[in-house]
Protein backbone atom coordinates (compact mmCIF):
# COMPACT_ATOMS: atom_id res chain seq x y z
CA UNK A 1 0.00 0.00 0.00
CA UNK A 2 1.14 3.23 -0.30
CA UNK A 3 0.44 5.48 1.89
CA UNK A 4 0.76 8.62 0.26
CA UNK A 5 -2.04 7.64 -2.32
CA UNK A 6 -3.67 5.04 -0.60
CA UNK A 7 -3.56 2.85 -3.66
CA UNK A 8 -2.26 -0.79 -3.53
CA UNK A 9 0.47 0.44 -5.88
CA UNK A 10 2.20 -3.36 -5.64
CA UNK A 11 -1.07 -4.95 -7.14
CA UNK A 12 -0.62 -2.12 -10.11
CA UNK A 13 2.46 -2.43 -11.01
CA UNK A 14 2.36 -5.92 -11.64
CA UNK A 15 -1.14 -5.60 -13.82
CA UNK A 16 -2.52 -3.79 -17.11
CA UNK A 17 -5.66 -2.89 -15.91
CA UNK A 18 -5.17 0.22 -17.59
CA UNK A 19 -3.60 -0.43 -20.79
CA UNK A 20 -5.85 -0.33 -23.79
CA UNK A 21 -5.58 -3.26 -26.36
CA UNK A 22 -3.50 -1.39 -28.77
CA UNK A 23 -0.92 -1.20 -26.19
CA UNK A 24 -1.84 -4.92 -25.10
CA UNK A 25 -0.04 -6.22 -28.44
CA UNK A 26 2.86 -4.21 -28.54
CA UNK A 27 6.11 -5.64 -28.52
CA UNK A 28 8.46 -2.75 -28.15
CA UNK A 29 11.86 -2.23 -29.70
CA UNK A 30 14.61 -3.19 -27.58
CA UNK A 31 17.69 -0.90 -27.89
CA UNK A 32 21.17 -0.95 -27.36
CA UNK A 33 22.48 -0.88 -24.13
CA UNK A 34 23.40 2.74 -22.88
CA UNK A 35 25.82 2.19 -20.28
CA UNK A 36 27.03 5.41 -18.80
CA UNK A 37 30.57 3.91 -16.93
CA UNK A 38 34.31 5.49 -17.51
CA UNK A 39 36.31 2.76 -19.20
CA UNK A 40 33.19 0.99 -21.63
CA UNK A 41 33.95 0.92 -25.23
CA UNK A 42 30.65 1.25 -27.01
CA UNK A 43 30.55 -0.91 -30.54
CA UNK A 44 27.13 -1.53 -30.06
CA UNK A 45 24.68 1.22 -30.83
CA UNK A 46 26.36 2.40 -34.32
CA UNK A 47 26.98 5.75 -32.74
CA UNK A 48 29.81 7.78 -34.60
CA UNK A 49 33.08 7.39 -33.02
CA UNK A 50 34.12 11.60 -33.40
CA UNK A 51 32.69 14.65 -32.50
CA UNK A 52 30.04 16.87 -34.39
CA UNK A 53 31.38 19.62 -36.59
CA UNK A 54 32.58 22.44 -34.84
CA UNK A 55 30.34 24.60 -36.72
CA UNK A 56 27.77 22.71 -34.89
CA UNK A 57 28.55 23.50 -31.35
CA UNK A 58 28.31 27.48 -32.68
CA UNK A 59 25.43 27.56 -33.90
CA UNK A 60 24.34 25.48 -30.48
CA UNK A 61 25.97 28.48 -28.38
CA UNK A 62 24.43 30.90 -31.05
CA UNK A 63 21.15 30.43 -29.88
CA UNK A 64 19.56 32.93 -27.76
CA UNK A 65 17.84 32.35 -24.37
CA UNK A 66 14.89 34.06 -25.18
CA UNK A 67 14.47 32.23 -28.16
CA UNK A 68 13.32 29.74 -26.07
CA UNK A 69 10.37 31.61 -24.67
CA UNK A 70 8.86 30.84 -27.92
CA UNK A 71 7.41 27.86 -29.95
CA UNK A 72 9.93 26.82 -32.63
CA UNK A 73 9.56 27.27 -36.43
CA UNK A 74 6.85 24.41 -36.89
CA UNK A 75 8.01 23.87 -40.58
CA UNK A 76 12.07 23.72 -39.76
CA UNK A 77 12.59 25.87 -42.52
CA UNK A 78 15.83 26.60 -41.54
CA UNK A 79 16.93 22.77 -41.56
CA UNK A 80 14.61 22.13 -44.77
CA UNK A 81 16.64 24.72 -46.92
CA UNK A 82 19.71 23.50 -45.49
CA UNK A 83 18.95 19.69 -46.54
CA UNK A 84 17.45 20.80 -49.73
CA UNK A 85 20.53 22.84 -50.64
CA UNK A 86 22.99 20.31 -49.93
CA UNK A 87 20.53 17.35 -51.83
CA UNK A 88 20.27 19.19 -54.63
CA UNK A 89 16.16 19.17 -54.14
CA UNK A 90 13.49 21.72 -53.44
CA UNK A 91 13.00 22.96 -49.48
CA UNK A 92 9.26 21.42 -50.35
CA UNK A 93 10.46 17.92 -51.28
CA UNK A 94 12.02 17.75 -47.62
CA UNK A 95 10.53 16.76 -44.01
CA UNK A 96 12.11 16.96 -41.41
CA UNK A 97 11.86 15.48 -37.96
CA UNK A 98 13.30 13.97 -34.61
CA UNK A 99 15.49 11.83 -35.71
CA UNK A 100 14.88 9.10 -38.46
CA UNK A 101 12.77 6.68 -36.19
CA UNK A 102 10.62 9.36 -35.72
CA UNK A 103 10.18 9.85 -39.34
CA UNK A 104 10.03 6.13 -39.97
CA UNK A 105 6.69 6.38 -37.45
CA UNK A 106 4.90 8.69 -39.49
CA UNK A 107 5.77 6.83 -42.89
CA UNK A 108 4.14 4.14 -41.47
CA UNK A 109 0.92 5.80 -40.37
CA UNK A 110 0.70 7.72 -43.55
CA UNK A 111 1.63 5.22 -46.75
CA UNK A 112 0.86 1.73 -45.86
CA UNK A 113 -3.00 0.42 -45.26
CA UNK A 114 -4.33 -1.15 -42.19
CA UNK A 115 -5.93 -4.30 -42.46
CA UNK A 116 -10.08 -4.87 -41.70
CA UNK A 117 -10.58 -1.29 -43.26
CA UNK A 118 -13.79 -0.42 -45.49
CA UNK A 119 -11.31 -0.43 -48.64
CA UNK A 120 -11.55 -4.83 -48.43
CA UNK A 121 -8.12 -5.09 -47.76
CA UNK A 122 -7.32 -7.91 -45.63
CA UNK A 123 -4.08 -8.70 -43.47
CA UNK A 124 -3.30 -11.90 -45.52
CA UNK A 125 -3.45 -10.83 -49.05
CA UNK A 126 -2.06 -7.19 -48.70
CA UNK A 127 1.04 -7.05 -46.28
CA UNK A 128 3.61 -4.22 -46.20
CA UNK A 129 7.09 -6.16 -47.50
CA UNK A 130 10.12 -5.94 -45.47
CA UNK A 131 13.38 -8.52 -45.01
CA UNK A 132 13.03 -10.84 -42.14
CA UNK A 133 17.30 -9.59 -41.12
CA UNK A 134 16.67 -6.02 -40.77
CA UNK A 135 15.88 -3.04 -38.48
CA UNK A 136 13.82 -4.79 -35.97
CA UNK A 137 11.74 -1.08 -35.28
CA UNK A 138 9.65 -1.91 -38.72
CA UNK A 139 7.71 -4.74 -37.12
CA UNK A 140 7.11 -2.60 -33.72
CA UNK A 141 5.84 0.17 -36.47
CA UNK A 142 3.41 -2.09 -38.62
CA UNK A 143 2.18 -3.35 -35.06
CA UNK A 144 1.12 -0.28 -33.63
CA UNK A 145 -0.44 0.98 -37.19
CA UNK A 146 -2.19 -2.48 -37.06
CA UNK A 147 -0.58 -2.87 -40.73
CA UNK A 148 -0.42 -6.68 -42.07
CA UNK A 149 3.48 -7.24 -42.97
CA UNK A 150 5.82 -9.93 -44.75
CA UNK A 151 8.90 -10.86 -44.17
CA UNK A 152 11.05 -11.26 -47.38
CA UNK A 153 14.06 -13.71 -46.54
CA UNK A 154 16.97 -12.31 -47.33
CA UNK A 155 19.14 -14.22 -49.43
CA UNK A 156 21.77 -17.00 -47.66
CA UNK A 157 24.78 -14.49 -48.29
CA UNK A 158 21.84 -12.30 -46.35
CA UNK A 159 21.63 -9.99 -49.40
CA UNK A 160 18.36 -8.41 -50.34
CA UNK A 161 17.18 -9.52 -53.81
CA UNK A 162 14.84 -6.94 -55.31
CA UNK A 163 12.96 -9.83 -57.16
CA UNK A 164 11.56 -11.21 -54.56
CA UNK A 165 9.81 -8.19 -53.52
CA UNK A 166 7.82 -8.20 -56.95
CA UNK A 167 3.70 -8.79 -55.79
CA UNK A 168 3.79 -6.11 -52.96
CA UNK A 169 0.45 -4.62 -52.52
CA UNK A 170 1.02 -2.53 -49.86
CA UNK A 171 4.25 -1.17 -49.99
CA UNK A 172 8.09 -2.03 -49.19
CA UNK A 173 10.34 -0.55 -46.57
CA UNK A 174 14.09 -1.25 -45.86
CA UNK A 175 17.56 0.14 -45.11
CA UNK A 176 20.37 0.84 -47.85
CA UNK A 177 23.16 -0.87 -46.44
CA UNK A 178 20.69 -3.03 -44.49
CA UNK A 179 20.65 -3.32 -40.60
CA UNK A 180 22.51 -5.44 -39.02
CA UNK A 181 24.05 -6.99 -41.72
CA UNK A 182 25.78 -3.79 -43.68
CA UNK A 183 24.95 -5.29 -47.07
CA UNK A 184 23.77 -2.40 -49.97
CA UNK A 185 21.90 -2.31 -52.70
CA UNK A 186 22.50 -1.02 -55.84
CA UNK A 187 20.64 2.27 -57.04
CA UNK A 188 19.88 0.02 -60.18
CA UNK A 189 17.78 -2.49 -58.10
CA UNK A 190 16.21 0.09 -56.04
CA UNK A 191 14.97 2.34 -58.98
CA UNK A 192 13.71 -1.12 -60.31
CA UNK A 193 11.52 -1.55 -56.67
CA UNK A 194 10.29 1.75 -56.74
CA UNK A 195 8.48 1.14 -60.06
CA UNK A 196 7.58 -1.99 -59.06
CA UNK A 197 5.49 -0.60 -56.61
CA UNK A 198 4.58 2.50 -58.58
CA UNK A 199 2.85 0.15 -60.49
CA UNK A 200 0.77 -0.88 -57.36
CA UNK A 201 0.10 2.43 -56.49
CA UNK A 202 2.38 2.49 -53.38
CA UNK A 203 5.52 3.86 -51.64
CA UNK A 204 9.16 2.49 -51.17
CA UNK A 205 10.53 3.89 -47.79
CA UNK A 206 14.67 3.43 -48.30
CA UNK A 207 15.85 3.78 -45.22
CA UNK A 208 19.45 5.14 -45.53
CA UNK A 209 20.61 5.71 -41.94
CA UNK A 210 23.83 4.50 -42.99
CA UNK A 211 24.02 5.63 -47.09
CA UNK A 212 27.28 8.15 -45.82
CA UNK A 213 29.49 5.08 -45.23
CA UNK A 214 29.56 3.35 -48.72
CA UNK A 215 26.14 3.31 -50.22
CA UNK A 216 24.83 4.88 -53.08
CA UNK A 217 22.11 7.51 -51.97
CA UNK A 218 18.26 7.21 -53.83
CA UNK A 219 17.77 10.70 -53.59
CA UNK A 220 19.04 11.40 -57.44
CA UNK A 221 15.90 8.88 -58.24
CA UNK A 222 13.20 10.73 -56.26
CA UNK A 223 12.02 13.16 -58.98
CA UNK A 224 11.77 9.96 -61.31
CA UNK A 225 9.64 7.89 -58.95
CA UNK A 226 6.84 9.58 -57.10
CA UNK A 227 6.11 7.28 -54.96
CA UNK A 228 9.81 6.83 -53.65
CA UNK A 229 10.65 8.05 -50.22
CA UNK A 230 14.32 8.52 -48.81
CA UNK A 231 14.53 8.56 -45.06
CA UNK A 232 18.08 9.80 -43.22
CA UNK A 233 19.22 10.50 -39.98
CA UNK A 234 22.09 12.58 -38.34
CA UNK A 235 22.37 10.23 -35.54
CA UNK A 236 24.95 8.41 -37.56
CA UNK A 237 26.92 10.37 -40.07
CA UNK A 238 26.92 13.57 -38.28
CA UNK A 239 27.90 12.34 -34.81
CA UNK A 240 24.27 13.55 -33.53
CA UNK A 241 22.82 10.73 -31.77
CA UNK A 242 22.62 12.74 -29.00
CA UNK A 243 20.27 15.92 -30.48
CA UNK A 244 17.95 14.07 -32.31
CA UNK A 245 17.40 15.19 -35.96
CA UNK A 246 16.21 13.22 -39.19
CA UNK A 247 14.65 13.80 -42.35
CA UNK A 248 13.19 12.92 -45.12
CA UNK A 249 13.00 13.49 -49.20
CA UNK A 250 10.40 12.86 -51.54
CA UNK A 251 7.70 14.27 -54.45
CA UNK A 252 5.67 17.16 -52.71
CA UNK A 253 2.36 14.50 -52.28
CA UNK A 254 4.61 12.23 -50.15
CA UNK A 255 6.03 15.45 -47.90
CA UNK A 256 2.50 16.63 -47.47
CA UNK A 257 1.02 13.25 -46.01
CA UNK A 258 4.26 13.26 -43.55
CA UNK A 259 3.39 17.28 -42.58
CA UNK A 260 -0.66 16.19 -41.87
CA UNK A 261 0.78 13.14 -39.78
CA UNK A 262 2.93 15.26 -37.86
CA UNK A 263 0.30 17.97 -37.48
CA UNK A 264 -1.67 15.61 -36.21
CA UNK A 265 0.57 14.79 -33.35
CA UNK A 266 2.61 17.49 -32.62
CA UNK A 267 3.60 20.63 -34.63
CA UNK A 268 6.69 21.12 -33.39
CA UNK A 269 8.46 18.39 -33.71
CA UNK A 270 11.60 19.74 -33.38
CA UNK A 271 13.23 22.53 -30.86
CA UNK A 272 15.21 25.40 -32.06
CA UNK A 273 18.42 24.17 -30.46
CA UNK A 274 18.51 21.21 -32.87
CA UNK A 275 17.32 23.13 -35.75
CA UNK A 276 20.13 25.44 -35.58
CA UNK A 277 22.42 22.30 -34.94
CA UNK A 278 20.89 20.48 -37.60
CA UNK A 279 21.22 22.64 -40.10
CA UNK A 280 24.77 23.70 -39.36
CA UNK A 281 25.53 19.79 -39.69
CA UNK A 282 23.91 18.85 -42.98
CA UNK A 283 25.84 22.01 -44.12
CA UNK A 284 29.47 21.22 -43.10
CA UNK A 285 29.62 18.73 -45.32
CA UNK A 286 33.61 19.12 -45.39
CA UNK A 287 34.03 17.78 -42.27
CA UNK A 288 31.35 14.78 -41.93
CA UNK A 289 33.06 13.72 -45.04
CA UNK A 290 36.82 13.58 -43.63
CA UNK A 291 35.36 12.18 -40.52
CA UNK A 292 33.01 9.05 -42.31
CA UNK A 293 36.17 8.34 -44.84
CA UNK A 294 38.35 8.04 -41.31
CA UNK A 295 35.17 5.88 -40.22
CA UNK A 296 35.54 3.31 -43.35
CA UNK A 297 38.87 3.05 -43.44
CA UNK A 298 38.76 1.55 -39.81
CA UNK A 299 36.30 -0.36 -41.07
CA UNK A 300 37.74 -1.80 -43.84
CA UNK A 301 41.64 -2.51 -41.48
CA UNK A 302 39.58 -3.88 -38.93
CA UNK A 303 37.05 -6.45 -41.35
CA UNK A 304 40.85 -7.56 -42.63
CA UNK A 305 42.42 -8.23 -39.43
CA UNK A 306 39.25 -10.21 -38.72
CA UNK A 307 39.49 -12.54 -41.39
CA UNK A 308 42.87 -12.82 -40.93
CA UNK A 309 41.84 -14.31 -37.31
CA UNK A 310 39.42 -16.76 -39.26
CA UNK A 311 36.20 -14.61 -38.87
CA UNK A 312 33.86 -14.50 -41.46
CA UNK A 313 32.27 -11.24 -42.14
CA UNK A 314 30.02 -9.85 -44.16
CA UNK A 315 30.50 -6.99 -46.65
CA UNK A 316 29.68 -3.65 -45.02
CA UNK A 317 29.06 -0.15 -46.86
CA UNK A 318 27.67 0.78 -43.14
CA UNK A 319 29.63 1.76 -39.80
CA UNK A 320 29.70 -1.38 -38.45
CA UNK A 321 30.49 -4.93 -39.26
CA UNK A 322 28.48 -8.13 -39.29
CA UNK A 323 30.85 -10.71 -37.98
CA UNK A 324 30.56 -14.72 -37.05
CA UNK A 325 33.95 -15.82 -34.81
CA UNK A 326 35.73 -19.03 -36.08
CA UNK A 327 34.93 -22.41 -34.01
CA UNK A 328 34.42 -23.21 -31.54
CA UNK A 329 33.63 -20.07 -30.71
CA UNK A 330 30.43 -19.03 -30.37
CA UNK A 331 28.77 -15.09 -31.33
CA UNK A 332 27.26 -15.38 -27.53
CA UNK A 333 30.54 -16.07 -25.57
CA UNK A 334 32.53 -13.86 -27.66
CA UNK A 335 29.59 -10.78 -26.73
CA UNK A 336 30.36 -11.92 -23.18
CA UNK A 337 33.89 -12.47 -23.66
CA UNK A 338 34.09 -8.75 -24.81
CA UNK A 339 31.65 -7.96 -22.13
CA UNK A 340 33.76 -8.78 -19.51
CA UNK A 341 36.83 -6.42 -21.17
CA UNK A 342 34.51 -3.22 -20.84
CA UNK A 343 33.88 -3.60 -24.79
CA UNK A 344 29.94 -3.86 -25.52
CA UNK A 345 28.56 -5.10 -28.69
CA UNK A 346 25.33 -5.78 -30.31
CA UNK A 347 24.49 -9.78 -30.43
CA UNK A 348 20.70 -10.52 -31.80
CA UNK A 349 19.75 -14.15 -30.25
CA UNK A 350 17.54 -14.64 -33.62
CA UNK A 351 17.64 -17.90 -35.64
CA UNK A 352 19.18 -16.51 -38.23
CA UNK A 353 21.78 -14.91 -37.18
CA UNK A 354 22.84 -15.47 -33.94
CA UNK A 355 26.09 -16.63 -35.15
CA UNK A 356 27.32 -13.07 -35.56
CA UNK A 357 27.95 -10.05 -33.93
CA UNK A 358 27.67 -6.69 -35.28
CA UNK A 359 30.11 -4.38 -33.69
CA UNK A 360 30.35 -0.64 -34.42
CA UNK A 361 33.29 0.62 -35.89
CA UNK A 362 34.85 2.77 -33.11
CA UNK A 363 38.02 5.17 -32.92
CA UNK A 364 41.45 2.82 -33.89
CA UNK A 365 42.36 2.81 -30.33
CA UNK A 366 38.80 1.18 -29.75
CA UNK A 367 39.26 -1.66 -32.96
CA UNK A 368 42.85 -2.26 -31.43
CA UNK A 369 41.44 -3.42 -27.88
CA UNK A 370 38.22 -5.13 -29.54
CA UNK A 371 40.90 -7.05 -31.75
CA UNK A 372 43.03 -7.92 -28.88
CA UNK A 373 40.32 -9.53 -27.14
CA UNK A 374 38.57 -11.18 -30.15
CA UNK A 375 42.85 -12.39 -30.79
CA UNK A 376 43.29 -13.71 -27.77
CA UNK A 377 45.40 -17.08 -28.25
CA UNK A 378 41.95 -19.11 -26.29
CA UNK A 379 40.20 -18.33 -29.24
CA UNK A 380 42.98 -17.57 -32.27
CA UNK A 381 42.98 -20.40 -34.89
Amino acid sequence: MNTKTGLNTGDLEGSSVFWNERVRRLVPYMPGEQIRKAGIIKLNTNENPYPPSPKVIEAIKAVEGEALRLYPDPACTAFREAVAKQRDVKPEQVFAGNGSDEVLAFAFGAFFTPGCLDSGLSAPDNPLFFPDVTYSFYPVYANLWRTPFKEIPVRGDFSICADDYRGAKNGVVFPNPNAPTGIALSLRDVAGMAKMCAAQNKVLIVDEAYQAFGAESCVPLINENPGLLSVHTLSKSASLAGLRAGFAIGRRPLIEALERMRDSFNSYTMDVVAQAAAAAAVLDSEYYDEINRRVVKTRERAAAELSALGFSNLPSSANFIFTKPPPPLSAACLYALLRENGILTRYFDKSRVREYLRVSIGRDSDMDKFLEVCGSTRFAR
